[in-house]
């Protein structure tokens, strides 16, 4: 007999973006056969209000976006607070001088990375050191740079890799986009600056550097020119992380708990899936 779940509300979470960055003005593409997963849940839940619940800003754009697209089919609701990843590591003290030692982590996958030829403008012959874990497709890519150092996924502790380096520098496919960046929040934590792509960014607001490929060359060399501002990027980014915490998380959702454990139907008004 299937299963079926009754509630008052019921949240999904959207750990995945419901749109892809367009490659072209207004040609953003599905990140996933949205109308059909709501379907799918739809069928196996009665409840008076359906939520979805976005993880980031720019996660929640998506969502919002796709909606406005779907308003005379799809009667989902878009939650007015994020579900954020509860992110909770022991941050690092920045280094005292900084160097042009980058690299960067993530699973391997051909989303997770940008094109050869940008990667080349990311991470140049003039950077001391370039250091880049879960690049297992691009140890098969024979004309890569020399002076990379690629390590497959796993390879190393992601704690261990970056005390090697100073700046982590993340660029995804351009088809494609983090829907939260985790792997973000880590580098902040062990005291790196993080420069990335605007939409990335946004999770973390001024926490992370936001800039454009060709430029990123120009933000290491001013801030390895001017420690103070290095080390001012770091903390900046270690104190926002304190918004990802699991109390900052109680705190934002607390009225939820207070007001479903004083009806004393929490088991009836609070159920969520995750996709």
């Amino acid at each position: 007999m299937p299963v079926r779940i009754v509630c008052d509300k019921f949240y999904v979470v959207c750990h995945e973006n419901f749109l892809r960055p367009a490659q072209q003005q207004g040609q953003e593409r599905e990140g996933f056969d949205v109308a059909h997963c709501l379907r799918l849940i739809e069928n196996g839940v009665l409840a008076r209000i359906r939520l979805l619940a976005p993880i980031s800003a720019n996660n929640r754009k998506t969502i919002v976006d796709w909606l406005s697209r779907h308003s005379n089919t799809v009667t989902w609701q878009v939650d007015p607070l994020d579900w954020t990843n509860i992110c909770e590591f022991n941050c690092v003290a920045p280094v005292s001088q900084p160097r042009d030692r980058r690299g960067r982590h993530s699973r391997p996958g051909f989303e997770k990375f940008p094109g050869l030829d940008v990667m080349k403008v990311l991470f140049p012959h003039s950077a001391e050191a370039v250091r880049l874990l879960g690049a297992n497709d691009l140890m098969l890519e024979n004309s890569r740079p020399s002076h990379w150092q690629c390590l497959p996924f796993g390879a190393e502790p992601v704690d261990q890799f970056l005390s090697t380096i100073d700046f982590f520098v993340y660029f995804t496919n351009p088809g494609w986009r983090e829907s939260f960046g985790r792997v973000l929040a880590e580098a902040m934590a062990a005291g790196k600056v993080v420069i990335t792509d605007p939409e990335t960014a946004s999770t973390f607001g001024a926490g992370a550097i936001c800039a454009k490929p060709e430029d990123v060359n120009s933000v290491i060399s001013d801030l390895i020119s001017d420690p103070a501002a290095y080390r001012e990027q770091v903390l900046r980014g270690q104190t926002i992380l304190g918004e990802f915490s699991a109390e900052a998380f109680r705190r934002r959702h607390r009225f939820r708990i207070d007001r479903d454990t004083s009806a004393r139907t929490s088991a009836l008004e609070f159920a969520h899936a995750v996709f």
